[in-house]
């Protein structure tokens, strides 16, 4: 089984790129996020990597984090929700995205994905809410996640709060986790807005 790449990224497609390694070259599936992050033709990338196998078919699956793979592994693991529909929501939304996402219910948001109605988008949410523990390796966003999950809806408020003043989503996670993490869980909105304001801007 592969699971990393590391090479030469020979060609990119609107879903998937050639890498070079050694010489062979590995036609790997993508998302738009992951091909945005891995960079272009020429470069050199680590792909994170999992292989698809059935009857008729061998795919490989690419991702620039082991975070983004671990979701996508989880993604298709609801019924009804193969690799070209879960590589759709991982181009919807970042790995810290789709954790709040999850723990908070928010099946709206998961449904902004190409493909995703709102029944799938709901069992997404139901199926895996309980999982979002489980990514512990996504750093302030699971910790974001267990908050919200608790029904601390200041930690959702927050993170809007700092992406409405034009903070990018994870910049936004990050600082609320610092600051929730200062506070504590009984953080009033406003407190922790101005912490985060503060973490953000070091």
């Amino acid at each position: 089984m592969i699971a990393k790449l590391y090479g030469r990224i020979d060609e990119t497609g609107v879903d998937s790129l050639v890498i070079d390694v050694n010489g062979v070259g590995y036609l790997v599936q993508a998302s738009v996020r992951t091909l945005a992050v891995l960079g272009g033709s020429g470069d050199f990338a680590t792909v994170f990597t999992e292989m698809l196998v059935s009857e008729n078919d061998q795919r490989l699956i690419g991702f620039a984090s082991r975070e983004e793979r671990d979701w996508f592994r989880l993604l298709i693991g609801v019924q009804g929700v193969g690799a070209k529909v879960a590589l759709a929501i991982l181009s919807a939304l970042e790995a810290d995205d789709l954790t709040i996402a999850i723990a908070n219910g928010d099946s709206a948001m998961v449904a902004r994905a190409n493909g995703v109605g709102p029944k799938l988008a709901s069992r997404i949410v139901n199926e895996l809410r309980d999982k979002v523990g489980a990514m512990a390796g996504i750093g302030g966003g699971a910790k974001l996640a267990a908050a919200a999950k608790a029904g601390n809806s200041n930690v959702s408020d927050a993170v809007a709060a700092l992406t409405g003043l034009g903070f990018k989503p994870g910049e936004a996670q990050g600082a609320v986790a610092l600051a929730l993490e200062e506070l504590g869980d009984g953080a009033t909105l406003d407190a922790l807005v101005r912490l985060a304001l503060k973490r953000a801007a070091k």
